[in-house]
Protein backbone atom coordinates (compact mmCIF):
# COMPACT_ATOMS: atom_id res chain seq x y z
CA UNK A 1 0.00 0.00 0.00
CA UNK A 2 0.78 3.64 -0.27
CA UNK A 3 0.95 6.07 2.04
CA UNK A 4 0.74 9.68 1.13
CA UNK A 5 1.26 12.08 4.73
CA UNK A 6 3.49 15.01 5.00
CA UNK A 7 4.11 14.57 9.30
CA UNK A 8 7.19 12.97 10.03
CA UNK A 9 5.72 11.48 12.88
CA UNK A 10 2.31 10.55 11.71
CA UNK A 11 3.64 8.93 8.59
CA UNK A 12 6.50 7.00 10.36
CA UNK A 13 4.02 5.58 13.12
CA UNK A 14 1.81 4.35 10.32
CA UNK A 15 4.08 3.05 8.11
CA UNK A 16 5.49 1.11 11.05
CA UNK A 17 2.14 0.25 12.44
CA UNK A 18 0.88 -0.83 9.48
CA UNK A 19 4.20 -3.03 8.39
CA UNK A 20 3.99 -4.52 11.69
CA UNK A 21 0.52 -5.65 10.60
CA UNK A 22 1.43 -7.36 7.68
CA UNK A 23 1.42 -4.81 4.88
CA UNK A 24 3.98 -4.04 2.69
CA UNK A 25 3.96 -0.16 2.65
CA UNK A 26 5.68 2.92 0.89
CA UNK A 27 5.46 5.76 1.82
CA UNK A 28 5.78 9.70 0.51
CA UNK A 29 6.26 12.70 1.92
CA UNK A 30 4.15 15.36 -0.39
CA UNK A 31 1.89 15.03 -2.74
CA UNK A 32 3.53 15.33 -6.22
CA UNK A 33 6.02 12.49 -4.34
CA UNK A 34 2.80 10.47 -3.83
CA UNK A 35 1.30 10.92 -7.42
CA UNK A 36 4.32 9.82 -8.53
CA UNK A 37 5.08 6.94 -6.59
CA UNK A 38 1.38 5.85 -7.35
CA UNK A 39 2.35 6.11 -11.16
CA UNK A 40 5.68 4.05 -10.72
CA UNK A 41 4.34 1.02 -9.22
CA UNK A 42 0.69 -0.66 -8.57
CA UNK A 43 -0.47 -0.89 -5.11
CA UNK A 44 -3.67 -2.32 -3.50
CA UNK A 45 -4.34 0.50 -0.97
CA UNK A 46 -3.78 4.29 -1.11
CA UNK A 47 -3.72 6.03 2.68
CA UNK A 48 -4.20 10.00 1.73
CA UNK A 49 -3.85 12.95 3.58
CA UNK A 50 -6.04 15.77 3.01
CA UNK A 51 -3.41 18.78 3.40
CA UNK A 52 -0.46 17.99 1.50
CA UNK A 53 2.58 20.40 -0.09
CA UNK A 54 3.19 20.65 -3.65
CA UNK A 55 -0.57 18.53 -4.24
CA UNK A 56 -3.02 18.48 -2.00
CA UNK A 57 -5.21 15.10 -0.66
CA UNK A 58 -8.62 16.00 -2.86
CA UNK A 59 -6.37 16.95 -6.47
CA UNK A 60 -4.53 13.49 -5.90
CA UNK A 61 -7.91 11.61 -5.18
CA UNK A 62 -8.92 13.16 -8.29
CA UNK A 63 -5.86 11.58 -10.66
CA UNK A 64 -5.85 8.75 -9.00
CA UNK A 65 -9.57 8.39 -10.16
CA UNK A 66 -8.90 9.24 -13.34
CA UNK A 67 -6.75 6.56 -14.02
CA UNK A 68 -7.30 3.52 -11.05
CA UNK A 69 -10.23 2.63 -8.85
CA UNK A 70 -7.57 1.15 -6.39
CA UNK A 71 -9.37 1.97 -2.78
CA UNK A 72 -8.45 4.95 -1.31
CA UNK A 73 -9.24 6.20 2.56
CA UNK A 74 -8.21 9.64 3.53
CA UNK A 75 -6.55 10.77 6.45
CA UNK A 76 -7.84 14.20 7.46
CA UNK A 77 -7.66 16.79 10.66
CA UNK A 78 -10.82 18.48 9.32
CA UNK A 79 -13.92 18.53 11.07
CA UNK A 80 -15.91 20.11 8.70
CA UNK A 81 -18.18 18.00 6.88
CA UNK A 82 -18.20 19.66 3.62
CA UNK A 83 -14.68 18.51 3.52
CA UNK A 84 -15.27 14.84 4.14
CA UNK A 85 -18.01 14.74 1.96
CA UNK A 86 -15.90 16.56 -1.27
CA UNK A 87 -13.10 13.59 -0.43
CA UNK A 88 -16.09 11.02 -0.72
CA UNK A 89 -17.42 12.71 -4.00
CA UNK A 90 -13.84 12.63 -5.61
CA UNK A 91 -13.96 8.73 -5.32
CA UNK A 92 -12.41 8.36 -1.47
CA UNK A 93 -13.91 4.89 0.07
CA UNK A 94 -13.34 6.08 3.18
CA UNK A 95 -11.43 8.38 5.53
CA UNK A 96 -10.15 8.09 9.12
CA UNK A 97 -10.27 11.86 11.33
CA UNK A 98 -7.00 12.81 13.29
CA UNK A 99 -5.86 12.30 15.40
CA UNK A 100 -6.36 8.31 15.45
CA UNK A 101 -5.23 5.30 16.99
CA UNK A 102 -3.27 2.98 14.92
CA UNK A 103 -5.33 -0.01 15.81
CA UNK A 104 -8.23 2.29 13.93
CA UNK A 105 -6.34 3.06 10.53
CA UNK A 106 -5.12 -0.92 10.66
CA UNK A 107 -8.74 -2.14 11.66
CA UNK A 108 -9.95 0.50 8.13
CA UNK A 109 -7.22 -0.75 5.75
CA UNK A 110 -8.04 -4.51 6.72
CA UNK A 111 -11.70 -4.26 5.95
CA UNK A 112 -11.18 -2.08 2.51
CA UNK A 113 -8.75 -4.69 1.05
CA UNK A 114 -11.01 -7.67 2.28
CA UNK A 115 -14.37 -6.09 0.59
CA UNK A 116 -12.27 -5.91 -2.82
CA UNK A 117 -12.71 -9.31 -3.48
CA UNK A 118 -14.34 -10.98 -6.10
CA UNK A 119 -16.97 -13.77 -5.82
CA UNK A 120 -16.11 -16.39 -7.90
CA UNK A 121 -18.82 -19.02 -6.58
CA UNK A 122 -21.66 -16.13 -8.27
CA UNK A 123 -22.56 -15.78 -11.53
CA UNK A 124 -23.64 -12.68 -13.51
CA UNK A 125 -26.65 -11.19 -11.77
CA UNK A 126 -29.00 -8.68 -14.05
CA UNK A 127 -30.68 -5.39 -12.44
CA UNK A 128 -32.41 -3.67 -14.96
CA UNK A 129 -30.13 -3.34 -18.17
CA UNK A 130 -26.73 -3.56 -16.10
CA UNK A 131 -24.66 -7.39 -16.04
CA UNK A 132 -23.05 -7.54 -12.53
CA UNK A 133 -20.35 -10.16 -13.02
CA UNK A 134 -18.96 -10.80 -9.59
CA UNK A 135 -16.12 -13.31 -10.21
CA UNK A 136 -14.73 -10.32 -12.75
CA UNK A 137 -15.64 -7.56 -10.91
CA UNK A 138 -17.17 -6.01 -13.56
CA UNK A 139 -20.26 -4.12 -14.15
CA UNK A 140 -21.52 -3.65 -18.00
CA UNK A 141 -24.14 -1.64 -19.37
CA UNK A 142 -25.13 -1.56 -23.46
CA UNK A 143 -22.27 -3.08 -24.09
CA UNK A 144 -19.86 -0.87 -22.64
CA UNK A 145 -18.49 -1.89 -18.93
CA UNK A 146 -18.66 0.94 -16.09
CA UNK A 147 -15.98 2.51 -14.39
CA UNK A 148 -17.07 1.89 -10.54
CA UNK A 149 -14.71 2.03 -8.02
CA UNK A 150 -14.66 -1.29 -5.51
CA UNK A 151 -16.83 0.39 -3.36
CA UNK A 152 -19.21 1.17 -5.30
CA UNK A 153 -19.04 -2.62 -6.90
CA UNK A 154 -19.83 -3.51 -3.89
CA UNK A 155 -22.27 -1.40 -2.68
CA UNK A 156 -24.21 -2.44 -6.28
CA UNK A 157 -24.08 -6.26 -5.53
CA UNK A 158 -24.85 -6.14 -1.92
CA UNK A 159 -28.69 -4.75 -3.24
CA UNK A 160 -28.71 -6.77 -6.30
CA UNK A 161 -28.60 -9.99 -4.61
CA UNK A 162 -31.66 -8.92 -2.89
CA UNK A 163 -34.01 -6.51 -5.15
CA UNK A 164 -36.67 -5.12 -3.35
CA UNK A 165 -35.29 -5.16 -0.03
CA UNK A 166 -34.72 -2.44 1.96
CA UNK A 167 -31.33 -1.56 2.91
CA UNK A 168 -30.85 0.76 5.89
CA UNK A 169 -27.53 3.02 5.92
CA UNK A 170 -26.26 1.29 9.10
CA UNK A 171 -27.10 -2.36 7.61
CA UNK A 172 -25.06 -1.09 4.16
CA UNK A 173 -22.43 0.05 6.48
CA UNK A 174 -22.11 -3.48 7.96
CA UNK A 175 -22.71 -5.08 4.43
CA UNK A 176 -20.41 -2.92 2.06
CA UNK A 177 -17.48 -1.14 4.67
CA UNK A 178 -17.28 -4.45 6.61
CA UNK A 179 -18.07 -2.15 9.82
CA UNK A 180 -19.21 -4.12 13.10
CA UNK A 181 -19.72 -0.76 14.63
CA UNK A 182 -21.82 2.24 13.88
CA UNK A 183 -19.87 4.21 10.82
CA UNK A 184 -20.50 7.67 9.49
CA UNK A 185 -23.99 7.58 7.41
CA UNK A 186 -22.25 9.84 5.22
CA UNK A 187 -20.18 6.68 3.13
CA UNK A 188 -23.50 5.54 2.49
CA UNK A 189 -25.56 8.85 1.07
CA UNK A 190 -22.37 9.68 -1.08
CA UNK A 191 -21.58 6.44 -2.60
CA UNK A 192 -25.14 6.06 -3.31
CA UNK A 193 -25.15 9.39 -5.22
CA UNK A 194 -21.94 8.17 -7.15
CA UNK A 195 -23.13 5.10 -8.22
CA UNK A 196 -26.62 6.61 -9.40
CA UNK A 197 -24.22 8.97 -11.56
CA UNK A 198 -23.10 5.55 -13.13
CA UNK A 199 -25.91 3.68 -13.58
CA UNK A 200 -29.18 5.82 -13.84
CA UNK A 201 -30.34 7.03 -16.75
CA UNK A 202 -31.52 10.00 -14.93
CA UNK A 203 -29.60 10.15 -11.60
CA UNK A 204 -31.94 13.01 -10.48
CA UNK A 205 -34.66 10.83 -10.66
CA UNK A 206 -33.38 7.49 -9.91
CA UNK A 207 -35.80 4.30 -10.99
CA UNK A 208 -33.54 1.55 -10.38
CA UNK A 209 -31.76 2.57 -6.64
CA UNK A 210 -34.63 4.67 -4.57
CA UNK A 211 -34.89 6.18 -1.63
CA UNK A 212 -37.05 4.69 1.12
CA UNK A 213 -37.85 8.18 2.78
CA UNK A 214 -36.47 8.08 6.71
CA UNK A 215 -34.97 4.21 6.03
CA UNK A 216 -32.51 3.72 3.27
CA UNK A 217 -32.23 2.38 -0.56
CA UNK A 218 -33.56 -0.16 -2.13
CA UNK A 219 -32.73 -1.71 -5.30
CA UNK A 220 -35.87 -2.08 -7.24
CA UNK A 221 -37.36 -5.27 -8.69
CA UNK A 222 -36.94 -5.64 -13.02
Amino acid sequence: MLIVEDDPSIREMATLGLATAGFRVTSASDGLEGLERFRAEPFDLVILDVMLPSLDGFEICREIRRESRVPIVMLTARTDPTDVVAGLELGADDYVTKPFELPVLVARARAVLRRTGSEPEERTIRAGDLEIDPAAFTVRKGGGELGLTATEFRLLLEMARRPGQVFTRELLLQTVWDYDYLGDSRLVDVAVQRLRAKVEEDPGHPRLITTVRGVGYRLERT
